[in-house]
């Protein structure tokens, strides 16, 4: 590759170009050579702008992170109408989306990545989980004040049942993702005994 080339916003051709090889080739496919080479420039270019590539890759999850905290805007507004059932089978199937499930293999596997995200924020070594469980306890915290969950209803257990059961659900790329019918029934059964007026609802 021409050391020349110049890139337009070049974090974010090279975070774009991480996440395409993420993608197709899983973590293990994941270098410095290979983000640079799908984004069409040289290597040096990643290393004028991150000090090493455990930086970058901090930096690149941190950065999908944010995006699904924005995305989890979408389950707060979302408080109060249709069904809770329905408003966390929807949350889920944005939530793990194929980029947020790709990386939490990547923070996994990469012991001073994980150093990284703890150094960058609290509760950051598993910044992508962090997320989700964050949006998921706040909207069943809502909804259990609106009535719609019951008033007794253990949240961090809901949440940890949904956030763990939804990863699970999500995490075998091979066959492709989850039904929605699928991703329904472990809400549905999660949620069970956490719906005002049933009977082992406390």
């Amino acid at each position: 590759m021409p050391t020349g080339v110049h890139l337009r916003d070049a974090r974010r051709q090279l975070f774009d170009a991480a996440e395409r090889v993420l993608l197709r080739t899983g973590p293990n496919g994941l270098t410095s050579r290979s983000v640079t080479d799908e984004a069409g420039c040289a290597k040096g270019v990643l290393h004028r702008h991150f000090p090493d590539f455990d930086a970058f890759l901090a930096e690149l999850v941190l950065d999908r992170a944010a995006q699904l905290a924005r995305q989890a805007e979408a389950l707060r507004a979302a408080v109060g109408t249709g069904t809770v059932a329905g408003n966390l089978t929807d949350a889920l199937t944005t939530l793990f989306g194929p980029v947020p499930v790709a990386i939490i293999p990547l923070i996994t596997f990469r012991d001073e990545l994980r150093a990284r995200l703890r150094q960058a924020r609290p509760g950051g070594g598993l910044a992508i989980l962090t997320e989700v469980t964050t949006a998921v306890s706040a909207y069943l915290a809502e909804e259990r004040d609106r009535g719609r969950i019951a008033a007794g209803a253990d949240i961090d257990s809901l949440t940890l049942s949904l956030v763990g059961g939804g990863h699970l659900l999500f995490a075998d790329r091979d066959p492709g993702p989850p039904t929605t019918a699928t991703v329904h029934k472990l809400v549905t059964t999660v949620l069970a005994g956490a719906l005002p007026g049933r009977p082992d609802a406390h």
